[in-house]
């Protein structure tokens, strides 16, 4: 029998902890919150950390819950849906402008991305006038939102909420579009974000009201950010359907998103014609879904971590300056059938912006068409975890499919 690729934390008055942490870091105050997780009573056989974990708001970024008859909705967080897309091009390395400065900026003109005025009117994270394709979009999807906004009146736009306005927008912070190249030279367009504003607010909003749900029975709770609403109540029934709702949301941003991209560079000088669907895939790695595991049906979080059944693609990127992944899933039953979302983070971006400096955010993205300013150095490669440790500590949870290597990046 293999041996098994994780590590256990034994919790007293709680469930174990199965972390897949072995070469790579894991801080102490994500091992505490993997900890304060495994002690609700409702945590179904153990919590699964995976090897990008670090800590997070509310739960740890990196981990698997596995719940039966609750959810915590500060453990799915405020970026519900975020999530990754990935397309394989016809393009080839050689079909590429060698000044790659032209893709870089066709693709910011093309999509909104970072955020100004504190997101109001004017922000240019935000469409102004709304394309045809966000208005459309947005009309499939507005009476499942009308819906919720008259159960929770704080979710009116009245409010100031961010929706058909941010359809079809990157956001700030960790969120990316790149052009990649994988092992054969093909190119790839790759892009990261969520559920933007409206996500946001409808994350945020149930947060709250799962703590006032607490306060109200008195739960003694080892963390207070881990207040839960039980199956069968109001409340619980209206996040899921406010949860699945912004997990579409986030799905179909990331799609408009690509097709913009798709256009923006496809209108690039001397670009040639190609074909943009050779292969895609579209994967959260912060949401909440039912699933069937050791004969029950039980809600998985997943918070910073991607589903990986036997045969599932997913999306496992680096950093600005270091490889990312195309992986099949392994259909391992003891991490919930899940992998890392990602390197995970280091340290801080409080952190990263005292020890780096721009000449070592250059060094770092050397050979890379993106920003190189200070306002990126929280971004900057080596505020992450080494990407190789991380692929390397969960080879039981995933099988490379292709190796990708950023030429452009555009950060939020």
């Amino acid at each position: 029998m293999a041996e098994a690729g994780y590590d256990v934390l034994t919790i007293k008055n709680g469930v174990p902890v199965k972390a897949w942490t072995r070469g790579v870091s894991l801080e102490a105050q994500a091992e505490q919150q993997l900890r304060n997780v495994a002690q609700l009573p409702f945590v179904y056989k153990w919590v699964a950390a995976m090897p990008d974990v670090h800590w997070g708001y509310g739960a740890t970024v990196g981990s698997v819950i596995p719940t039966y008859g609750a959810i915590i909705p500060a453990a799915v967080g405020v970026d519900i849906g975020c999530g990754m897309m990935a397309v394989q091009t016809s393009l080839t390395a050689n079909n590429l402008p060698d000044d790659l400065k032209q893709v870089r900026h066709n693709i910011e003109k093309a999509v909104p991305h970072g955020r100004t005025q504190h997101g109001g009117r004017g922000d240019r994270g935000a469409w102004g006038e709304i394309p045809k394709i966000q208005q459309q979009a947005w009309g499939q999807m507005s009476p499942g939102y009308a819906r919720l906004k008259q159960k929770h009146p704080k979710l009116d736009p009245r409010n100031r909420v961010n929706h058909v306005n941010h359809l079809g927008t990157l956001g700030t912070g960790n969120h990316f579009i790149e052009v990649c190249l994988d092992e054969s030279d093909r190119v790839w367009f790759m892009l990261h974000s969520g559920s933007r504003g409206v996500g946001n607010r409808i994350g945020t909003y149930f947060i709250n009201l799962a703590k006032q749900d607490m306060r109200k029975i008195s739960a003694n709770l080892p963390d207070v950010d881990l207040a839960y609403f039980k199956e069968g109540s109001d409340s619980f029934e209206d996040y899921v359907e406010a949860v699945s709702w912004a997990q579409d949301y986030a799905c179909i941003n990331r799609e408009i998103m690509m097709e913009s991209v798709v256009r923006a560079v496809g209108q690039t000088r001397g670009m040639p014609p190609f074909n943009a669907a050779v292969q895609a895939v579209n994967c959260h790695h912060n949401y909440v879904v039912r699933e069937d595991h050791y004969g029950e049906k039980v809600w998985i979080t997943r918070k910073g971590a991607v589903r990986a059944r036997k045969g599932d693609l997913g999306i496992i990127p680096g950093s600005m300056g270091a490889r990312s992944y195309i992986v099949e899933g392994l259909g391992n039953e003891e991490s919930f059938h899940s992998c890392s979302h990602g390197a995970g983070r280091a340290m801080s971006r409080t952190a990263a912006k005292k020890r780096f400096s721009v000449e070592d955010h250059v060094r770092a993205t050397q050979g890379v068409e993106c920003r190189k300013d200070k306002d990126v150095i929280d971004e900057t490669p080596g505020a992450y975890k080494p990407i190789d440790a991380v692929m390397e500590a969960q080879r039981d949870l995933v099988k490379i499919a292709h190796t990708l290597r950023q030429v452009v990046c555009v950060k939020g």
